[in-house]
């Protein structure tokens, strides 16, 4: 979708109606970014309080101006982003915490986590107007840790290269313990904690969900079989046992 298209499209609707109209279809296309797709036409309604009949022609509006909206009535919507279209304009609160997230993020992410988020943070720096860029460079707001986890002894970038490609993978582990065990895992998140960073996976060994520290890894590597697609509905698996037990331990510290 190209942004003179959108203007053109604009400009030809009346006056009356027309900011009306341009407003919702933007908070469209910000309401399919950020929400879990795909998006049911139900969720976009009750997002922008409009009816359905105006969601279904809203999303024929926005597919003729050029978006790339996967999916139908029924099942919901993917919005394919378009690498041309301009990028979006930010409230100030919504930059500190950008600052603050990526801030972070260099601080305790892998290395190349680490340089893409300083790379990130002067990309938008570069694009935002000349008063946000200044809040940006001069912010307020930072990330300290003064105990940070102990470094992983694998190439963390090529296990989320993995857990996103839904590759199954290998490696030795190495437990409290010191017991030391050869693994072949599902893996499903990376969870970055205060004192650790742990790997979220389903354990062929196991056949049950476990964890993993990162530092109690070593020989990563992928094993040429895939588990595709799989990943969301296990890692909701998961997090909802997760939840549960944790519900449990504060039921049993209740007084």
């Amino acid at each position: 979708m190209r942004y003179h298209a959108i203007l053109s499209i604009f400009v030809s609707i009346s006056y009356e109606m027309s900011m009306t109209r341009t407003h919702r279809l933007f908070q469209m296309m910000t309401t399919l970014r950020q929400l879990p797709a795909p998006v049911r036409a139900v969720q976009l309604a009750d997002a922008l309080q409009i009816s359905l009949r105006t969601v279904y022609r809203d999303i024929d509006a926005l597919r003729g101006l050029g978006a790339v909206i996967d999916g139908e009535a029924g099942f919901g919507y993917t919005l394919i982003e378009d690498a041309a279209l301009p990028p979006l304009g930010f409230e100030d609160d919504e930059l500190e915490a950008l600052v603050l997230g990526l801030r972070d993020v260099a601080v305790i992410g892998d290395p190349a986590l680490a340089k893409a988020a300083t790379s990130a943070l002067a990309k938008i720096t570069a694009r935002v107007p000349p008063r946000q860029a200044h809040r940006l460079q001069h912010a307020i707001l930072d990330a300290r840790r003064f105990f940070r986890p102990e470094p992983p002894r694998i190439d963390v970038a090529a296990l989320r290269a993995a857990t996103w490609a839904e590759d199954t993978i290998a490696f030795s582990y190495t437990d409290g313990q010191g017991a030391r065990t050869t693994r072949q895992v599902d893996p499903l998140g990376i969870i970055y904690m205060q004192d650790t960073n742990m790997l979220m996976a389903w354990c062929h060994l196991r056949q049950d969900f476990r964890v993993f520290r990162l530092d109690r890894m070593d020989d990563l590597r992928t094993t040429g079989e895939s588990f595709r697609p799989r990943r969301v509905p296990m890692l909701r698996d998961y997090t909802a046992i997760l939840r549960e037990e944790a519900r449990e331990r504060a039921k049993d510290r209740a007084p």
